[in-house]
């Protein structure tokens, strides 16, 4: 970002930037046979539009998220799918080939992609031995992996 005043959402292309990231995301999980079956609607179009204004909400656009859902509490909205290893893999790699879509920065891309690893590491609920090969660790202030809260 090079003023003080522009967003993290202004600088990423506001609502069509995230529009078309999250569209780009589903039309893969759609596809897979891990993810597919963790969205309950047979429609993806409601999940798709919570994980947008989600993001917007997230990266400093509209409030809407909250404004129609509350808090987002995202470890207890995602308590009842068993994410695993593999679950978080695939939901990265999803994300990863979306976001290569998107004409972003290199500080762009890296600053989202933090986030999203970050995310994915803290929504897997089954914990597996060995930590995750190839994605940098996230760690809260007491050194805890958000992984295994």
């Amino acid at each position: 970002m090079t003023q003080s005043s522009t967003t993290w959402y202004e600088a990423f292309g506001g609502n069509e930037f995230f529009t078309d990231l999250v569209h780009a995301f589903y039309v893969r999980v759609a596809q897979d046979p891990i993810l597919r079956p963790m969205y309950p609607e047979s429609d993806l179009a409601p999940a798709e539009q919570r994980l947008r204004i989600f993001l917007e909400q997230y990266w400093g656009g509209p409030d809407t998220y909250s404004q129609e859902r509350g808090h987002p509490r995202l470890r207890m909205r995602h308590a009842g799918f068993p994410i695993d290893e593999d679950a978080r893999n695939r939901w990265l790699t999803c994300m990863a080939e979306a976001l290569a879509e998107q004409d972003l920065s290199a500080q762009l891309h890296e600053e989202i992609w933090r986030y999203f690893v970050g995310a994915a590491i803290a929504m897997q609920n089954i914990v597996d031995d060995d930590p995750p090969a190839g994605i940098a660790s996230v760690s809260d202030p007491s050194g805890n992996s958000p992984a295994g809260h």
